[in-house]
């Protein structure tokens, strides 16, 4: 992908109403990566039509993450606001499937493999900030800023990496306040293996589990490594490498591929139809200014059809 980034697109300042908050059977909180890339992938297929582009990726970073949830008495436990149904003919409520909404505020950065000159940029960055009002991200409604600095800005790379960290540079400090989304898969590997040398039987899953969790732990006050159970010792929390989240990255197939229409009820009768499960892995809310590489930001598709498997992958190193 490094020799194909030619410029990057920078969509700042989207305000999202009611965004999907729940986006995958075991996490809830901001919208997973597929929400993003199908969302760029939408503004692409209908700038088909304008001007055929080619985009390699998007980076996603959070600027404002509002859940619409509330607190019981407890103050542990977190419910979701949900909508009250009109009452039926006779009096009794409607059945309803809960749904989990958020509202944020983020700036999306696309990498764009075609060389653009400034007015072809300029006329992209016009169209894009057109047709994102016209989208739904995540579900959720889409505002955007009047104010000049929030418009869209496309630059253009230099074909070398030195010119592209230092172009990078002088956009990505304008991305502050904020926080990027970045793919952590090695780190969940680097943590299952050390785990797995502690414990013979621990799965993958609880690894990924042990990296999601505030785990809290005995600390003794000595220098000694096992505890006794006379002396006094503190309860800490375990400190992780960085600011580590639950993300769905994608689906794993769990049945053969069918003949389009040949299953009922499905959305599209047209495409092959399989049945999947989500794909989880780890993510990291890394400040912008620590990303050296735009390639470091971007979210793309992978296809692994030996495994049946589709996924969103970011290229992320240290």
């Amino acid at each position: 992908m490094t020799e194909e980034l030619n410029g990057l697109l920078v969509v700042p300042r989207l305000y999202v109403q009611n965004a999907n908050a729940v986006s995958s059977p075991l996490t809830w909180g901001f919208p997973a990566p597929s929400a993003f890339l199908g969302f760029v992938h939408a503004l692409q297929r209908k700038l088909a039509n304008i001007n055929a582009l080619n985009f390699l990726g998007v980076g996603i970073i959070c600027h404002h993450f509002e859940p619409q949830t509330d607190q019981t008495d407890n103050r542990r436990t977190q419910l979701f606001k949900l909508t009250r149904n009109p009452l039926n003919k006779d009096g009794s409520s409607p059945a309803f499937v809960e749904e989990g909404r958020t509202h944020i505020e983020v700036s999306l950065v696309i990498g764009i493999k075609e060389y653009l000159d400034e007015d072809e940029g300029a006329e992209l960055a016009s169209d894009i900030y057109s047709l994102v009002q016209q989208q739904r991200l995540a579900g959720g409604t889409v505002w955007v800023s009047d104010k000049p600095r929030d418009k869209p800005l496309y630059l253009e790379l230099a074909d070398h990496a030195e010119g592209r960290i230092s172009q990078f540079n002088k956009i990505k400090y304008t991305l502050l306040p904020g926080y990027a989304l970045i793919g952590r898969d090695g780190l969940l590997q680097n943590h299952y293996t050390t785990l797995k040398h502690e414990n013979d039987k621990i799965t993958l899953l609880e690894a990924w589990l042990d990296l999601s969790r505030l785990s809290i732990a005995p600390v003794s006050d000595s220098s000694e490594t096992v505890l006794d159970d006379n002396k006094p010792v503190k309860w800490q929390a375990k400190s992780k490498p960085g600011w580590l989240v639950p993300i769905p990255v994608g689906y794993q197939g769990i049945s053969e591929l069918f003949d389009a229409g040949s299953v009922q009820h499905s959305r599209d009768d047209q495409t092959p139809f399989r049945f999947v499960e989500s794909v989880y892995s780890i993510g990291e809310w890394l400040s912008p200014h620590k990303v050296k590489d735009p390639l470091q930001l971007l979210w793309s598709y992978q296809y692994l059809p030996e495994y049946e498997q589709y996924r969103c992958i970011n290229d992320f190193y240290r």
